[in-house]
């Protein structure tokens, strides 16, 4: 038996009241992530992240279905520097959608970086056109204690 369809998702600048919503998206999200490339005692909050980590200085819009926040992407020109999807909607196309709203807006030169080990990021990316262009070894930003892999992808067009 196949899903049913989901419905067309709807993209729209951040507004103030999506905050509780982000909060929660991010949250659960990052967990997974962190489970799959370095570790999850280096979690910390959005609240706690969101401004020492630029969230507010790119271009962010979220992407609703039925009227219900289910993802987020910030970006700017050459770089996408956040996306995030809630986990209840992994593999329905938010996060490529959100992907590829962002691409629109890229100059000749796009890139984004995901943790060495979040491969469901990587393949998205990879599919998308991206490609490798180096792994870099450092600390997580906000978690210096804990060592991560940066993988540093670009599209180029």
């Amino acid at each position: 038996m196949r899903a049913p369809p989901v419905p067309p998702l709807s993209i729209r600048p951040y507004q103030l009241s999506d905050w509780p919503r982000l909060c929660e998206i991010h949250d659960r999200a990052r967990m997974d992530e962190l489970r799959r490339s370095a570790d999850v005692a280096a979690f910390r909050s959005l609240a706690r992240t969101a401004h020492s980590e630029g969230l507010f200085q790119d271009r962010l819009d979220v992407g609703e279905l039925d009227g219900t926040v289910q993802g987020f992407v910030a970006y700017r020109h050459n770089s996408l520097n956040w996306l995030y999807v809630h986990p209840d909607c992994y593999r329905h196309g938010v996060g490529r959608t959100l992907l590829r709203h962002a691409i629109a807006f890229a100059g000749p030169r796009f890139s984004t970086q995901a943790l060495q080990g979040n491969e469901p990021a990587l393949a998205l990316y990879r599919s998308e056109g991206f490609v490798e262009v180096e792994r870099r070894p450092g600390r997580l930003a906000g978690s210096d204690e804990f060592p991560a892999v940066g993988v540093i992808l670009e599209l180029r067009r």
